[in-house]
């Protein structure tokens, strides 16, 4: 029987969460649950930050970056599963496959580079803090923001133009619950996936580029932290340090294992638990990481409440 190519394909049909009616409305409540934590936690952040001056720093508007991000990066993913599993239905239409790639790559890459523009931050703020002022002042920040957010659109133009390019001969039953380009490329006509490939090969470089760059700078923080003579200077240099490396971590490991790991071990079910490990954990977690040790975002937090129920009162 002959597969249909991607001309005669209008819908991918994404992975089933579950197969029976409970499961699957268990499923979407618990989704609910984790979306509306990450919109919570991460719009906490985003508008603390904006109505508090003590927050307008270039940390905290790196942080208001990575907030909106998640908040994007899980607005792709999550409600299309969702709807899938209260509607009981698996279909996602070609144009709307082709633009949740677009979008999830782009704030997924963009996410990337900001979390490598913090590391930077620390570095200036730790390492050069007499030049912290002409190096990260106002015109510098917007700059390197503008850069991570347009990386963010250039790599997706590049990675979607060149997957939904590609000639489709297996099928259209995406192995996912949301389109993942390692999934839509596997339907793809033997052979014809080699200029794709070749691009996921050149981000993982540029990713490994940015992640060498990251752990030197943290090699460097961590020098001159130990070398500080006050233990409150020490205190508050980790307090800003180790939630920002602990972001990264959780994110730069759970997609490394995502794209690289051997076909061996591949199987739906662990790439189904590896992708939530990248796209859901990660948006729902970064509120509560940087919130855990920064005392400066908690008293930000308690004013913003504060003002507002003596608004109500």
């Amino acid at each position: 029987m002959q597969m249909p190519n991607s001309s005669s394909i209008s819908e991918f049909l994404l992975l089933a969460l579950a197969d029976t009616r409970q499961l699957q409305l268990l499923h979407f409540w618990l989704l609910l649950g984790i979306y509306l934590a990450a919109l919570l936690g991460n719009g906490l952040i985003s508008t603390a930050v904006a109505c508090h001056h003590r927050l307008h720093t270039p940390m905290y508007f790196f942080l208001l970056n990575l907030a909106l991000l998640d908040l994007g990066c899980i607005s792709t993913t999550l409600p299309k599963a969702m709807a899938n599993a209260l509607w009981d239905t698996r279909t996602i239409s070609y144009a709307g496959c082709a633009a949740q790639t677009f979008l999830f790559v782009f704030l997924f890459s963009a996410e990337y580079s900001v979390l490598v523009v913090m590391s930077y931050d620390r570095y200036v703020a730790i390492c050069k803090p007499l030049h912290y002022g002409t190096l990260m002042d106002s015109k510098a920040c917007a700059s390197m923001a503008a850069a991570a957010w347009g990386t963010g659109v250039l790599h997706a133009l590049l990675h979607t133009a060149s997957t939904f390019s590609l000639p489709l001969c297996q099928g259209n039953a995406v192995d996912q619950f949301f389109c993942e380009i390692a999934q839509i490329v596997r339907l793809s006509c033997s052979g014809s996936y080699i200029r794709e490939f070749g691009l996921i090969i050149c981000s993982a470089l540029i990713f490994f580029a940015c992640f060498v760059f990251v752990v030197l700078s943290y090699v460097q923080i961590f020098r001159a932290v130990q070398r500080m003579a006050s233990e409150q200077g020490r205190h508050k240099a980790f307090s800003t340090c180790l939630p920002h490396l602990a972001v990264l971590s959780l994110f730069v490991s759970t997609a490394i294992f995502a794209y690289l790991k051997p076909p061996s071990i591949s199987s739906t079910s662990l790439d189904l638990v590896v992708a939530v490990l990248y796209t859901v954990i990660p948006p729902a977690l970064n509120p509560v990481i940087y919130s855990m040790r920064n005392q400066e975002l908690k008293d930000a937090l308690r004013k913003l409440f504060g003002d507002i129920l003596l608004q109500h009162q």
